[in-house]
């Protein structure tokens, strides 16, 4: 081997600087990557071939795998475009005069449109005010309610002629009005035949359950004649007859459990005369009740005051406040 010499005195040649390695890798075309990917599966199947079967769901043991994977890797795998999530639907803003206690959106929104009639929750029914529970009947009272007496039976004694002002000034005509009739219940000397009559259809209405039942006693008419002189109108027999038939009348209506569970008798005053004196059939009884003058009103019932005597005259407008003052439980 010969050595070059150099020649004394002549510059040493400059060094020429070591090549460094290329640490930058060219980038492989998408053919060499898909060439290398193939015999990585390859690779990988014959591996997993060696080691054992394949189960029968896998593809490493299909029959074509081998000849499918030639073509796509020759042919290269495109680029997939990217997945594009579906649109999202913003919800509807709900309008601000909306109230926040719908149960519904207002008609004028509409209906989300990703919203399906199985994803359609039914609206809730509008809630009821709530039901307080009825008040008994009867007024309030300063230590409560007032529980009307069950009255549903009601007898009312029209008596011939007279009053009982006249009844009470001459006590010896009429003996039972004074003695027994008066000490059972209220004396109403401030009511007229009418208010009585009106009393006695509305407390079967209204202070008592169904059935209501009105029952209306009539005294007979005196009759015509000389066999009517002992109670003609206008004499003291008239007073006189009147007390013997309150007499017959009141014991056997009192005697009764309809009476003494849920009965009243109202007894007051009118004109009673003969049908025939004013063209009706022969036999019949006509009663007249007006509202003056006032002839006065006996309340006699379980539910009622006995031996009370009161001016306080009838409230037409309101029948129930005199049927709440008169009868109780």
């Amino acid at each position: 081997m010969s050595v070059g010499r150099v020649a004394a005195g002549a510059p040493a040649p400059a060094p020429v600087p070591a090549r460094a390695p290329n640490t930058v890798l060219r980038s492989l075309s998408p053919r060499v990557t898909a060439a290398l990917a193939g015999v990585m599966l390859a690779i990988g199947v014959a591996v997993g071939a060696a080691i054992g079967p394949a189960p029968s769901t896998s593809f490493a043991g299909a029959a074509g795998l081998g000849q499918l994977l030639p073509p796509l890797l020759a042919a290269g795998v495109g680029r997939q475009a990217p997945v594009q999530p579906p649109p999202v639907t913003p919800a509807a803003t709900p309008s601000p005069a909306a109230s926040s206690n719908s149960p519904t959106p207002p008609a004028s929104l509409p209906a989300p449109a990703s919203a399906t009639p199985s994803e359609t929750q039914p609206s809730a029914p509008p809630e009821s005010a709530p039901v307080s529970p009825s008040a008994p009947s009867g007024s309030e009272g300063a230590g409560g309610p007032i529980a009307v007496a069950p009255v549903t039976h009601v007898w009312l004694i029209e008596l011939a002629g007279s009053t009982f002002a006249n009844a009470l000034a001459q006590p010896s005509l009429a003996p039972y009005i004074n003695g027994q009739a008066l000490g059972a219940g209220t004396l109403l000397s401030g009511w007229s035949g009418l208010s009585a009559a009106a009393f006695a259809a509305e407390a079967g209405q209204l202070a008592s359950p169904a059935p209501q039942l009105l029952d209306t006693v009539a005294q007979a008419a005196c009759p015509e004649g000389v066999a009517g002189g002992a109670c003609a109108p206008g004499t003291p027999g008239e007073l006189t007859a009147a007390d013997e038939f309150l007499k017959a009348a009141i014991p056997p209506i009192t005697s009764t459990a309809a009476y003494r569970e849920h009965g009243l008798i109202i007894v007051t005053f009118g004109s009673v005369v003969a049908g025939s004196a004013s063209g009706l059939p022969a036999g019949s009884s006509s009663v007249t009740l007006t509202a003056v003058p006032a002839s006065g009103a006996l309340v006699i019932s379980p539910f009622a005051s006995a031996g009370v005597r009161s001016s306080t005259p009838y409230n037409a407008t309101s029948p129930k406040q005199s049927i709440e003052r008169l009868l109780r439980r």
